[in-house]
């Protein structure tokens, strides 16, 4: 059984407004174009699944150690109310 990754409070950060987040991140290096892909489950408030459901798709994230904010994506939401959220490069946190 895989080891459950642990949470990673965040920031998202989407136009003018700021959200925070809680992530559970996981990823791996995909050797044909060379770059990481990570992906993350998001536990968020009701606003930032308004913004999913409203189409906002393109966010930033910024983990909370001080390191310059990443490009995210929305994927989707899951059954259980959380948030797919998938980037490449260096993952937030």
């Amino acid at each position: 059984m895989p080891e459950e990754s642990p949470v990673v409070k965040a920031s998202l950060v989407a136009g003018e407004r700021t959200y925070q987040v809680e992530l559970r991140l996981s990823g791996h290096f995909q050797p044909i174009d060379g770059r990481f892909h990570w992906s993350a489950r998001m536990s968020a408030g009701p606003e930032v699944v308004a913004l999913l459901r409203s189409g906002r798709r393109d966010v930033l994230l910024a983990g909370r150690n001080g390191a310059d904010p990443v490009p995210a994506r929305l994927v989707e939401l899951n059954p259980w109310g959380e948030i797919r959220v998938a980037g490449t490069g260096r993952p937030p946190g």
